[in-house]
């Protein structure tokens, strides 16, 4: 099975941030990763591979070298996807009544169907994983019969076109969902209901040069980044994975990258305050997200000659305003990094009229100031229900993040 096969299947298992944070304490407890906890005494081991949870939904893992380190090598990327929210008392009938009202918008997505919750029971206050594996919510759009001129451009009204229907009978989803924790309805204290696309990603195009699916934006990052992690080791210095949750929505969260997850966790390893203040100033970290491939139908919405295209490599993002934290130093230890794994790169910066988002680097560097470069693969359609991607681009990050790991960078 081939990366993007396997990138698929990764989509598919992490339907939403606290699911995407299962796959891969999966994978790391596979290969023999010890978890560790936030309220715990660590002892953490010359040669050890551990990794921490914080609110289910973000994950750090990282491998301590067999002797004393110098630096920590550190590749970011986010678990979340823009989605729907269910608020806390919601009702989903088959005709929405005037006073209803269910939907928080979450970044604006377009994902439908099926739910996803987090409950906590009285009795063990415990926090369950619940998947609702099967079709059961849909958002139906009003026939064009009705909104006739809806081809001339439309603006969709949260509360009034995002009512999800799935049942004739008030309660059933609380139903469902008790059904599935195991408890009784009345023992749920509280949830976390989020609506997901569970169509199954697919490779497509003539000689199968792409692949759409849900989430491509960020779990390729956050797949490719973990294999790499996985395959990789160093001599010298601890290697990091991070994936945070909120992205999204601004990461200023406890469990997002301007918490201080990351700081806690890299102090906690280090011995002391002048070890830990030392590898920092030595370390480097990629911010890994994806960017926006020239669109077919609107090239011109890219820029003029810094514009990139699927299954052209990875993509080194610049931004001026430091919305991505490229510069000249950061910029040529990628290409290098690139050049050495035998991966194409390709730079990335928005028209300089339409503004772009931000990401992981500049964020998290507030609470950790290392050296950084935020990169990414190239995809189409980013935020909607039904991403796509180049098929040949997974396997270049991995490759690249591998050899970013191994490399012993001196700034």
């Amino acid at each position: 099975m081939g990366y993007t096969e396997k990138l698929i299947d990764f989509i598919g298992k992490s339907t939403d941030c606290y699911h995407a944070v299962k796959t891969a304490k999966d994978r790391l407890d596979e290969n023999g990763f010890t978890e560790l906890f936030e309220g715990d005494k660590w002892d953490v081991q010359n040669g050890g591979k551990y990794y921490v949870i914080r609110n289910s939904s973000s994950i750090i893992a990282f491998e301590m070298p067999k002797k004393d380190f110098g630096a920590f090598m550190i590749c970011a990327s986010h678990t979340d996807s823009p989605s729907f929210k269910l608020k806390p008392d919601f009702e989903i009938n088959a005709v929405c009544r005037e006073n209803q009202d269910s939907i928080f918008t979450f970044f604006g997505g377009w994902n439908m169907r099926i739910a996803y919750v987090r409950v906590s029971t009285e009795e063990q206050n415990e926090t369950k994983l619940v998947n609702i594996d099967r079709d059961l919510l849909v958002i139906p759009s009003l026939a064009i019969h009705m909104s006739r001129d809806i081809n001339k451009g439309y603006e969709f009204n949260i509360r009034r076109d995002m009512c999800p229907i799935a049942s004739e009978k008030n309660g059933r989803i609380e139903d469902i969902i008790a059904e599935n924790v195991g408890v009784d309805k009345e023992e749920i204290l509280g949830f976390d209901l989020s609506l997901y696309n569970r169509m199954r990603g697919t490779v497509l195009g003539a000689d199968g040069e792409y692949f759409s699916a849900p989430r491509i934006d960020d779990l390729q990052c956050m797949y490719s980044t973990l294999e790499g992690f996985l395959n990789s080791e160093s001599d010298d210095n601890v290697t990091v994975f991070a994936a945070f949750d909120n992205e999204e929505v601004g990461s200023g969260t406890k469990q997002g990258a301007k918490s201080s997850f990351l700081r806690d966790v890299l102090e906690r390893i280090c011995d002391n305050s002048e070890t830990y203040k030392r590898a920092v100033a030595k370390s480097f970290m990629l911010s890994c997200d994806n960017a926006h491939a020239v669109h077919p139908n609107f090239a011109d919405k890219s820029d003029g000659t810094n514009r990139v295209y699927m299954n052209g490599g990875i993509v080194i993002k610049y931004n001026a305003n430091q919305r991505y934290t490229t510069d000249a130093v950061s910029e040529a230890v990628v290409k290098y990094v690139c050049k050495n794994a035998g991966v194409p790169y390709q730079m990335y910066a928005n028209r300089s009229d339409i503004p772009g988002g931000s990401t992981l680097g500049n964020l998290s560097n507030e609470k950790v100031s290392l050296n950084t470069a935020d990169i990414g693969l190239a995809q189409l359609a980013m935020h909607s229900s039904y991403e796509t991607a180049g098929s040949r681009d997974t396997e270049y990050m991995v490759k690249m993040i591998k050899e970013f790991y191994k490399t012993e960078i001196v700034l």
